[in-house]
C-alpha cells in the first residue's frame, strides 16, 4: 500500500468512528495519523520492512495502536478493526461527510431513520421530502442539502495551493542538489500562483537530463512512474500528488519555463505575436522562416524579443498584462517585504494557541512594525471569546505588553467581531468605539438566500465602527463554497464607506480571490492583507495572500498594510 492508501484508509476510520458518534480525541487520532502519512516524506512500506512496529513508531502522530493496525494492514492486506466498524456503519456513509454543511449526527439519523447510505440516496429522499420531517429537519434544511450536493459536483479534484507549494519547494531544493542542474523551477498554474493546483510541473535546466529524470524518478517519496522519457517524466508521489518534470539544455531554458508556464491564454497570444514577426515560438526556441533558431536562456530574452517587458508569472492570464507589457506600462505589484503590520490575529483570549505577548514578539520576529491583536466575541462559540467585560480585561494585558515592548512593535487592541444573521454586531457600539481596530466577519448562517446574506454584509460595512470586512465569503478551500454574496452591492459599499477588505492569506482561505480584488482596487477600495494567525507559525501565510494579491494585480498603495504605523491610526480614527 502507498502511503497515500494508508492515510486514506484511517481517513476513512475517522469518518466512520464520527458517524458513529465516537468520542473527539479517538477520531481526531485517527485523523492526525492520516494526515502525518500523507506528509510523510519517506515510504512507509520501508520503514516497516526497516524496523517493523517499532520503526512505526517513529512516524509522527502514531502511537502502538495505530503502529499495530498499520503493521497488519501491510502484513494482510486486511484490518480486523476497519473491518468490524464496517458491519457497524456502512463504509457508504463516509462519502455523505463531503457534502458541505452536512454533519455526521445527521448522516446517522438519515441512515437510522431511512437507510440511506449513498449521496445518490439522499438526493432522492430530499427531492421527494423525505428530510424535512425528521427531528431537527424542516424544508429550509433540505433545500440546503440539495444545495451542498449540486456544491459537491462543482469541485474539481485540485489541491490547495497551500498543500502542494511547501511540497513542491522540497522537490526543487533535491533537484538542485543533482550534479549538472543549473536551474530548477515550478511552472503551470504552481508558479501561477492559483488557488488551487492539479498537477505539481517542474522544469530543469541541466545538461545531463538522464540524471536528472533518474533522481526525479527515483526519489523515496515516488510511489510510482507514470511515464518516462529523455526529456519528460511523470509520476505519483506516496502523498497523492502527481508530478512532471521536463529537462532542457540551459540554452533553451527560457522558452521552456515561458511555454510550461502559461497560461494557455497567455502563451496563445504570444505565439501569434511572434507569428506576425515572422517567428515560431514552442517550448525549445524561435523558429525563424529559414528553420534557423533564436535561443533563449532566460524568459526576460523570450519577452524582449516580442517587445515587451517581462510578465510577472502571477498576472499571465491574458487580462490586458500584454497589451500593457507592451507599453511599458506593466503595475508594480505588491511584495511580500512590502507588508509592515497585521491586521488580523488571534490569541488565547479566544482561539488563538499563544499569548498577546508571545504573538507580539513572533510580530516582532517576522519584520512587523503593527501587530492588531482581533480575538473572536463570543457569538460563535468560540471558547474565551470576547464579551464586553473581557475586552476591558484584555485590554489591561495589552497595555502591560505595550509597556514591555516599547516603540519595537505597534500593538493595537481589536476584535473579529461575528455579524449575526440579523446583520447586528455581536458587541455594543461603544465597546466598538473604545478600540483601535475592528474587524467584521461572517463565520455562521452561510447558506441564507442571497439578498439576505448580502443586506447582512452591507449592515456591517456600513457600521459606523467597522475598519476591516475579513474573509469576505468565508470560503474554506477545496471543500466549503463561500456565501452567495452579491459582490457587486459588497464592492459599492465598500468604496462608498472607505471600508477596507481582507484578503485572508491563510491558504485554506485566500479570500477575496484574485478577481475579486482586481475590481475593488479598479474601484477605489483599500485592501488589507492578513494572515488570521492562530500561532506564529501562521504568520508565514502572508505570501499566499500576497501571491493572490499580485494575481489580482494589486499594487503597495492599494493595501493598508503597506502604511507606517502613524497613517493607519490617522485611518483608523477618520
Amino acid at each position: 500500500m502507498t502511503n497515500k492508501e494508508l492515510a486514506d484508509t484511517f481517513l476513512l476510520i475517522a469518518h466512520l468512528l464520527e458517524i458513529k458518534g465516537e468520542v473527539v480525541y479517538k477520531t481526531l487520532a485517527y485523523r492526525k495519523a492520516s494526515e502525518n502519512l500523507t506528509n510523510l516524506g519517506r515510504d512507509v512500506n520501508v520503514i516497516w520492512q526497516e524496523g517493523g512496529q517499532k520503526g512505526l513508531l517513529e512516524i509522527p502522530g502514531v502511537g502502538k495502536a495505530i503502529a499495530e493496525k498499520i503493521d497488519e494492514l501491510l502484513s494482510t492486506g486486511q484490518m480486523s478493526f476497519l473491518e468490524k466498524l464496517k458491519k457497524e456503519v456502512p463504509e457508504e456513509l463516509a462519502s455523505l461527510l463531503s457534502i458541505p454543511d452536512l454533519g455526521p449526527k445527521k448522516i446517522a439519523m438519515f441512515y437510522k431513520e431511512l437507510g440511506i447510505k449513498s449521496i445518490d440516496e439522499l438526493k432522492a429522499a430530499a427531492l421527494e421530502g423525505k428530510l424535512r420531517d425528521l427531528p431537527g429537519m424542516g424544508a429550509k434544511s433540505e433545500a440546503k442539502i440539495l444545495t451542498g450536493i449540486e456544491a459537491l459536483g462543482r469541485r474539481s479534484g485540485r489541491l490547495p495551493l497551500g498543500t502542494v507549494w511547501p511540497f513542491a519547494q522540497e522537490l526543487l531544493e533535491s533537484l538542485r542538489k543533482v550534479k549538472g542542474v543549473k536551474r530548477a523551477e515550478v511552472a503551470g498554474s504552481l508558479r501561477r500562483m492559483r488557488a488551487s493546483i492539479g498537477d505539481i510541473d517542474i522544469l530543469v535546466s541541466s545538461t545531463d537530463p538522464e540524471q536528472v529524470i533518474k533522481a526525479f524518478t527515483e526519489a523515496p517519496n515516488v510511489a510510482r512512474v507514470t511515464g518516462s522519457g529523455t526529456v519528460k517524466s511523470g509520476v505519483e508521489f506516496h502523498n497523492g500528488m502527481r508530478g512532471q518534470i521536463w529537462v532542457h539544455a540551459p540554452a533553451r531554458f527560457g522558452t521552456a519555463l515561458q511555454y510550461a508556464t502559461g497560461s494557455k491564454e497567455h502563451n496563445v497570444r504570444l505565439r501569434e505575436m511572434a507569428l506576425d514577426l515572422g517567428l515560431s515560438l514552442s517550448d525549445q526556441s524561435f523558429l525563424k522562416e529559414d528553420e534557423s533558431e533564436i535561443l533563449c536562456a532566460t524568459e526576460e530574452e523570450v519577452y524582449q524579443l516580442l517587445g515587451m517587458d517581462w510578465v510577472p508569472p502571477e498576472i499571465r492570464e491574458d487580462r490586458g498584462e500584454i497589451q500593457l507589457a507592451l507599453q511599458k506600462k506593466l503595475p508594480k505589484l505588491i511584495e511580500v517585504k512590502q507588508i509592515k503590520a497585521e491586521l488580523h490575529s488571534h490569541t488565547t483570549w479566544s482561539d488563538g494557541q499563544l499569548s498577546i505577548r508571545e504573538m507580539a514578539e513572533a510580530a516582532i520576529a517576522h519584520g512587523y512594525k503593527v501587530l492588531a491583536v482581533t480575538d473572536h466575541s463570543a457569538a460563535i462559540g468560540i471558547l474565551n471569546g470576547l464579551t464586553p467585560e473581557k475586552v476591558l480585561e484584555q485590554r489591561k494585558e495589552i497595555e502591560q505588553v505595550r509597556k514591555a515592548l516599547g516603540d519595537q512593535l505597534t500593538l493595537l487592541h481589536g476584535v473579529e467581531v461575528e455579524v449575526r444573521a440579523d446583520g447586528t454586531l455581536d458587541l455594543p457600539d461603544e465597546v466598538l468605539a473604545s478600540l483601535d481596530i475592528v474587524v467584521a466577519s461572517i463565520h455562521q448562517s452561510m447558506r441564507q438566500p442571497r439578498a439576505q446574506i448580502t443586506e447582512r454584509m452591507l449592515a456591517a460595512i456600513h457600521h459606523p465602527h467597522v475598519d476591516i470586512i475579513g474573509h469576505p465569503t468565508n470560503r474554506k478551500l477545496p471543500d466549503r463554497e463561500g456565501a452567495d454574496l452579491d459582490m457587486d452591492a459588497v464592492l459599492k459599499a465598500a468604496a462608498e464607506t472607505d471600508t477596507a477588505l481582507e484578503i485572508n492569506a491563510n491558504p485554506a482561505r485566500l479570500d477575496l480571490d484574485d478577481v475579486q480584488a482586481r475590481r475593488a482596487i479598479e474601484m477605489g477600495i483599500k485592501l488589507s492583507i492578513n494572515t488570521d494567525a492562530h500561532h506564529s507559525d501562521h504568520m508565514d501565510f502572508l505570501f499566499y495572500g500576497v501571491a493572490t494579491a499580485r494575481r489580482g494585480w494589486v499594487t503597495p498603495k492599494d493595501v493598508i498594510n503597506t502604511w507606517t504605523a502613524k497613517q493607519l491610526k490617522d485611518w483608523l480614527a477618520s
